[in-house]
């Protein structure tokens, strides 16, 4: 055989190649546009999503600087700003909050902030300016104006009333600057002159004794928002500061930005995540490859012929593969820029539907990242280049002989196989199913897998179990103070107390029904702990050197048994059956007076009891101390201060020296659901019958109301709470089952239409794939039919048995999708209870049964329409055809 090396004639020959072939070559532009489109829809969602998620984010963080330093000396902030690693930073200095109304539902904080700081911040004026040095000037936004009942208008006054390092102070403003409040975000700021925060300072005598008024906050742009902690600890090593503990002198405290999902990905890729990244990428290289390469696939065949004469000419197998490749090439040069631009109109249209039920993602923004394109394109190159390379290999392959006389009815592995059989329709559509038996394969698959996702996103979405997911919100209203459902609010104290005035109130309102108080007590109680226990609760977040320090400060009995903090409810019995029982009798704390307690268990994020977080256990006798009088002393000399002088500046500590030690049986292992908890981690937690704990602790302060409603008396109580707490009682709030009930179908909402998109996409891949096999399969029998008519078969034989070929391969989808659903059943519970803690699988078949119809309808309906088409030939134009 004689070697033509001749790149000039291979590309000559492609092109005629495809010039000769139009009709075909407009499928596999449509295959490799439709494959681009995926990709890139996909991408551009992912993209979009992950952006608008970091928005969100940075607004619950409260700004999208990558970090931080906190608590700065002005000389370390001096030094440490010019580091090389920092690309760009802000300044800002904390002055106060206030916190009495109307800001008592509100987190606002007065500070000082360069200009830098604030667009980072998300606190840029829109009308007017920063305020200037030297003035009475803040700028502000409309939520803090509208609470204070000021016009937003440039020069308007305003008065505010705030805390400064615990003084109390008044202050007065002339509005130089405002900005649209955004409800994302956390904090509301006000923002004053560097001047006037000084000045502040001086008139109230501040010493900074909270550690964080007046200092130095240091935030920067890095190079990279993927390593971001590592990247501030190597500025601090530079510069010889830590960030482990504050027993050094050299200790800075850091801020790391969790909002960027990619610094999360590298601080969280372990070997399962980066190998489920990996198989998801797989999945959909298949999904385009699945049609492509039928595509090419059926071109080959089609042109076997022509590649065995070339073959006969000189052509080698790798010309020929060179052949295919290049193509491949044109074609994508024209299919894979339309389904770029299609693929991210697409992803844009679906993005914002997406984004709505995403809960708390606000602010939806697209984004024309480049890599959505250089992901799309490479992709959708990649997969063409592998689904020409089996067609490539067939084409070089082939022998002359082989090609010359190989049609679609005998592979080049030929086997024949007699027999005396009924002829029938549906007999010769199988037989002709059963000559490229790998292109029917690949259809009936591309099929099948748009309906197995489909029946997956509708079992997953039918999964979500909202009676799991409202199981953590146990009461139809609970009514608090406002700073208890504050997420940055300040932890629950006696201030924060519920009125019985309150309560009252809310009672004279119908199909009121399970009511109850939550008492709380954060501040004077005593548990005993071992050493041990203490150490294993407290080290995840200090190292060594700072436990010790911290054991060292605790006091002891002489059994070497620490005294620790405790959090403790007093629970009438409504609230008391809403708890979660993982051991003992919880009906033992019914009884008013008794000596029971249940000790509280944490639970992880999916639902499950953390059993090392409490050391209590069932039918241990605890002791609980009540403090009545502390003595605060120093604990470097002993020196005892009186509580109106103690110093600021010398290491004071506190030890109780009035106090009454109670005994109680642990009667019950509970966990308390989030919604009537404390609502932040602290110190460990019992729960004591209500009658109880006013007695022995000696408060009555009540944390919450929690009680339900009839359903018909629901939507009154929504409405009069609303009300009530927005007009009568200002300080108060109230939260509603409904709220997360809308929260839950929104969720389930968006995960139902993202599965939706997928299986849609997948699904166009299929049938294009099907209407494609059905077109090839047409025009490369052209001949062969009008051999068949011209022999006697009429029309209607011939529409009768190509509806067969149709229903065979849409009935052969529906029955392997039936198979597949089954047999992934057992891996799918596990998959997706593990990954929601509110799923519940219910096993279905509804989706499959359901397109079946569909399906035969397509079987039956392209089949005719693509006969209708290439029949417009009269039966001797079709006898003379060449192609078939």
């Amino acid at each position: 055989m004689i070697k033509v090396n001749n790149k000039k004639a291979i590309s000559r020959l492609s092109w005629k190649s495809l010039r000769a072939n139009r009709n075909r070559n407009l499928i596999a532009i449509m295959a490799i546009m439709l494959t681009t489109v995926l990709f890139t829809a996909l991408f551009t969602i992912a993209f979009s999503i992950n952006h608008s998620y970091q928005q969100a984010n940075f607004r619950q963080v409260g700004g999208y600087s990558h970090g931080g330093f906190k608590y700065l000396t002005e000389q370390q902030f001096e030094e440490l700003k010019d580091d090389p690693m920092i690309r760009d930073y802000g300044l800002r200095r904390f002055v106060g909050m206030p916190s009495e109304p109307p800001f008592n539902k509100a987190h606002v904080e007065v500070s000082y902030s360069d200009a830098t700081e604030a667009k980072w911040m998300f606190a840029e004026p829109v009308e007017g300016r920063f305020p200037q040095e030297g003035t009475r000037e803040a700028a502000t936004d409309t939520r803090v104006l509208s609470l204070l009942g000021v016009e937003p208008k440039l020069g308007a006054e305003f008065t505010m009333t705030f805390e400064v390092d615990g003084k109390e102070t008044t202050e007065t403003f002339l509005l130089s600057g405002w900005w649209e409040y955004d409800e994302a975000v956390i904090a509301s700021h006000v923002f004053i002159p560097e001047s006037r925060v000084e000045e502040i300072f001086e008139r109230l005598d501040t010493q900074g004794v909270d550690g964080i008024t007046g200092t130095y906050h240091l935030d920067m742009m890095l190079g990279s928002s993927l390593h971001i902690e590592r990247d501030l600890n190597t500025i601090l090593e530079r510069h010889g500061y830590q960030s482990n503990t504050k027993a050094e002198g050299n200790y800075v405290a850091i801020g790391v930005n969790w909002g960027y999902t990619g610094a999360q990905l590298a601080d969280s890729l372990d070997p399962m995540t980066a190998i489920t990244i990996i198989l998801l990428l797989i999945i959909i290289i298949i999904t385009g490859y699945l049609i492509i390469y039928n595509v090419f696939r059926i071109s080959v065949t089609s042109d076997i012929r022509f590649y065995g004469l070339l073959k006969t000419i000189g052509a080698s197998g790798r010309q020929l593969r060179r052949i295919i490749r290049r193509q491949a090439l044109i074609l994508s040069a024209v299919g894979i820029p339309l389904g770029l631009v299609i693929g991210y109109a697409v992803g844009v249209l679906l993005t914002p539907a997406i984004l709505n039920q995403l809960n708390g993602v606000t602010h939806g923004q697209f984004t024309a990242n480049p890599l959505i394109f250089i992901c799309g394109a490479v992709f959708s190159l990649v997969t063409v280049m592998l689904s020409c390379a089996r067609p490539g290999r067939l084409a070089s392959r082939v022998s002359p002989v082989e090609a010359v006389r190989y049609t679609e009815s005998s592979s080049i592995r030929k086997t024949a196989r007699k027999g005396k059989t009924k002829v029938s329709l549906c007999r010769m559509a199988r037989a002709n199913l059963d000559r490229s038996r790998s292109k029917t394969i690949i259809t009936v698959i591309s099929l099948s897998l748009a309906v197995v996702l489909l029946n997956l996103a509708v079992t997953f979405t039918n999964g979500f179990d909202m009676n799991k997911y409202l199981a953590d919100k146990v009461a139809d209203f609970i009514v608090a103070d406002g700073n208890y459902f504050q997420v940055a609010g300040q932890f629950w104290n006696e201030d924060m107390e519920v009125s019985e005035d309150v309560i009252s109130e809310i009672h004279k309102q119908p199909g009121i029904e399970n009511a109850g108080r939550i008492y709380a007590n954060t501040t004077s109680v005593l548990e005993f702990v071992s050493e041990a226990f203490y150490r294993s609760k407290w080290e995840i977040w200090n190292d060594k050197a700072a436990l010790d320090m911290m054991v060292e400060r605790k006091d002891r009995l002489p059994d070497g048994l620490l005294a620790d903090q405790v959090q403790l409810y007093g629970m009438e019995r409504s609230p008391l059956d809403k708890l979660i029982l993982l051991d003992g009798d919880i009906s033992k704390l019914y009884e008013a007076g008794s000596k029971y307690v249940a000790a509280v268990y944490s639970y992880d994020d999916y639902g499950n009891p953390v059993m090392s977080s409490h050391w209590a256990k069932l039918g241990d006798v605890i002791t609980l101390r009540y403090v009545k009088e502390y003595e605060y002393y120093n604990r470097n000399t002993g020196e005892i201060y009186s509580e109106g002088n103690i110093p600021q500046d010398e290491p004071v500590d506190a030890r109780p020296i009035k106090y009454e030690d109670k005994e109680y049986e642990v009667a019950a292992l509970v966990g308390v659901p989030h919604t009537i908890s404390f609502r932040h981690y602290g110190a460990d937690e019992f729960v004591l019958n209500a009658e109880t704990f006013v007695q022995d602790s000696g408060t009555d302060s009540i944390m919450l109301y929690a009680f339900d409603t009839t359903d018909e008396a629901e939507a009154s109580m929504e409405a009069f709470l609303s009300d009530y707490t927005t007009t009568t009682q200002t300080s108060y709030d109230y939260e509603s089952k409904q709220t997360y009930a809308e929260e839950f179908e929104g969720f389930r909402s968006m995960f139902l239409l993202l599965g939706g998109v997928l299986c849609g996409v997948i699904g166009l891949v299929g049938i294009l794939n099907f209407l494609n096999a059905v077109l090839t399969g047409i025009l490369t029998r052209k001949r062969e039919f009008a051999v068949l008519q011209s022999i006697g078969m009429t029309g209607r034989q011939l529409k009768g048995m190509l509806v067969w070929e149709g229903l065979l391969y849409t009935l052969g989808a529906v029955g392997l999708s039936l198979v597949i659903s089954v047999l992934t059943a057992p891996l799918v519970d596990p998959a997706l209870s593990g990954m929601f803690w509110f799923f519940t699988y219910r096993f279905t078949l509804i989706p499959v049964l359901g397109i079946a119809p569909v399906f035969a309808l397509l079987g039956i309906c392209l089949p005719l329409l693509v006969y209708r088409i290439t029949a417009r030939q009269t039966l001797v134009e079709r006898l003379r055809d060449i192609e078939g």
